[in-house]
């Protein structure tokens, strides 16, 4: 009986966990649909944060490819205090890494609601 009240206070708090996570994702990184996304991302900072694979299988034009994985070694190619637009795949992984960039003393960040995957705009292939 004891391990199931101790099975169920890890799974509660594991939900507390990931609703502060996404509430605070939320609240440092500023979702926006492909059209909000559109007018602002050519003024700023466009970052895909997609693996090298997947970016060079397809990416928005204009767009740096700074994996998530790297973002922490390479933090020196962004600059603080132009906005960052980011993408991935779906919206998760640019999330966390608007997540991590605040952290950091980035304020102005953006991500584009469902990520490439929802992109219809004008993208780059690598042949």
């Amino acid at each position: 009986m004891t391990s199931i009240f101790i099975l169920l206070a890890i799974l509660a708090a594991l939900i507390a966990y990931s609703i502060f996570n996404w509430l605070n994702q939320r609240r440092v990184v500023k979702t926006l649909s492909q059209e909000e996304f559109i007018e602002g991302y050519r003024k700023s900072q466009l970052i895909d944060v997609r693996e090298p694979s997947e970016f060079e299988g397809g990416h928005i034009l204009g767009a740096r490819n700074i994996p998530l994985s790297q973002l922490k070694t390479r933090l020196n190619e962004l600059r603080a205090d132009k906005p960052v637009y980011l993408y991935c795949q779906s919206g998760l992984r640019s999330g966390r890494a608007g997540q991590m960039l605040h952290r950091k003393g980035y304020k102005e960040l953006y991500h584009l609601k469902g990520g490439f995957k929802q992109w219809s705009g004008k993208i780059k292939r690598k042949n």
